[in-house]
């Protein structure tokens, strides 16, 4: 713990900004009773609600409303803590908070409430990142597994792997530094079967987080294709709603459109783009960049063909889905859809081919769209009915594929006999697995995540 942190006493207002019933300005710190009771001149008994009228230097009333103590330990932060409970405003609360920074607080940066918590081991990195997306979620399935991850349940899951790990590492270690005489305890195959044990348990948890990533983060979706394709018709279908101006008008759509949604509760960031085609209209060139632009960083591209005019159709698989192939990362799936079916009466169906995924449906009618959601969730790996998963984030992701790649290395020293290496990487992939709860975390690390919390956090 840093002794410097200890000494010092925040404040924060910890309620949204703008105007609400009730307003919160919370301090954490050796002060924090002191400061309270110098507020509301009166003592605090510890986990009580008191009713208090919060007063000025002056003795004339700022406000009143309840306060609040949690003396260190037992509080969010593990240190003294005060919260003032008063009138929603943002005059009121500016009050308080200056006369609790005049007492002595002094302002709280983004974060350090929870960052607090962490130094004091009243949370891992992963539930304290899980705070701030409890807070953010924007589907019930996101506060629900942001939950499960600030109860701990993907730190047990690593706690796990990390203490199978340990006690392969003890054993390795001492077989290295006290061999027994004419045993090759590499050969003997308990270190491969142990192995193979935590690789597979590490793609279980692996898997799982990929889930709770995409439940943070979304899906970007970017709509792309000729001019009058039905692309905004498309993002009309998806979203429910009348997004995006559609007309007969080639080149309506000149510049990026963007609308969130979800689908079984997978968050859904859909891109309109502008019509791809050749133009000499420079605003139009510009909304063709800029859609050549989001394709290159989407997770998926919907390629979106007119299924009633043949030639154009035939155009665009010869020319456009070549070119889409050329320009984007090969790891960016392209799905192409034949729009229109309603004017060639095909029925809605989807094709799996040898290089692409086709559906036929109808944007203007509806017809086909349950395929396509379908189509997006089983592409993404979602499972609308996760009853066990945990929210993750992108570093979560690189740390556990650290991870496995430390193992899969450690597989080849088995086999080659070479246990000092395999130790390494055993040691590396403890490492890896240490920086996803703060086990092992630099103080750069902590600085930009908790940077990007809010200020009563």
């Amino acid at each position: 713990m840093n002794p410097a942190v200890e000494q010092d006493t925040i404040a924060a207002v910890a309620t949204a900004p703008g105007q609400g019933g009730i307003g919160i300005v919370r301090l954490s710190g050796s002060d924090a009773y002191r400061i309270g009771s110098d507020l509301c001149r009166r003592d605090f008994e510890p986990r009580h609600a008191h009713y208090c009228q919060f007063l000025d230097a002056d003795g004339n009333t700022l406000d009143s409303g309840v306060a609040l103590y949690f003396p260190a330990p037992h509080s969010f932060t593990g240190e003294a803590v005060i919260e003032l409970q008063g009138h929603g405003g943002t005059a009121v609360m500016d009050l308080l908070l200056a006369r609790c920074c005049q007492l002595g607080a002094r302002l709280a940066a983004p974060g350090e409430f929870s960052q607090r918590a962490f130094l004091n081991d009243k949370i891992d990195l992963a539930q304290a990142e899980a705070i701030a997306d409890l807070i953010s979620a924007t589907t019930e399935a996101g506060v629900r597994s942001a939950n499960r991850s600030l109860a701990g349940e993907f730190s047990r899951q690593v706690a796990t792997l990390m203490e199978q790990l340990v006690a392969l590492r003890v054993y390795v270690e001492a077989a290295i530094d006290f061999p027994e005489e004419e045993i090759d305890f590499l050969a003997e195959g308990q270190v491969a079967g142990r192995l193979e044990k935590i690789e597979s348990q590490l793609a279980t948890v692996t898997t799982s987080a990929r889930q709770g990533r995409l439940l943070r983060d979304g899906m970007k979706l970017v709509i792309a294709g000729r001019p009058n394709a039905g692309k905004s018709s498309l993002l009309n279908a998806l979203s429910g709603e009348e997004s995006a101006i559609v007309t007969a008008i080639e080149g309506t759509t000149r510049d990026v459109l963007r609308e969130h949604i979800q689908i079984d509760g997978m968050p859904l960031h859909v891109v309109d783009t502008a019509g791809l085609r050749a133009s000499d209209d420079l605003v139009e060139q510009e909304g063709i960049k800029r859609a050549w632009q989001e394709m290159a960083s989407a997770d998926q591209v919907l390629l979106v063909v007119d299924a009633s005019d043949p030639q154009a159709a035939a155009a665009d698989t010869d020319t456009l889905w070549p070119e889409l192939h050329r320009e984007l990362s090969a790891d960016i799936p392209v799905t192409i859809v034949h729009n229109k079916c309603d004017l060639t009466g095909a029925t809605p169906a989807i094709e799996k081919l040898s290089d692409a995924t086709v559906i036929s449906l109808s944007a203007r009618t509806g017809a086909g769209m349950e395929l396509l959601r379908n189509h997006l969730k089983t592409s993404m790996g979602f499972k609308a009915d996760e009853a066990h998963g945990f929210i993750a984030r992108r570093r979560h992701i690189d740390a556990l594929q650290k991870a496995t790649s430390c193992l899969v290395d450690g597989r080849v020293q088995v086999d080659n006999g070479a246990g000092e290496l395999l130790a390494e990487d055993l040691k590396r992939c403890h490492a890896a697995l240490g920086e996803i709860t703060g086990a092992m975390s630099a103080d750069a690390l902590l600085g930009e995540i908790f940077s990007s919390f809010c200020i009563g956090k």
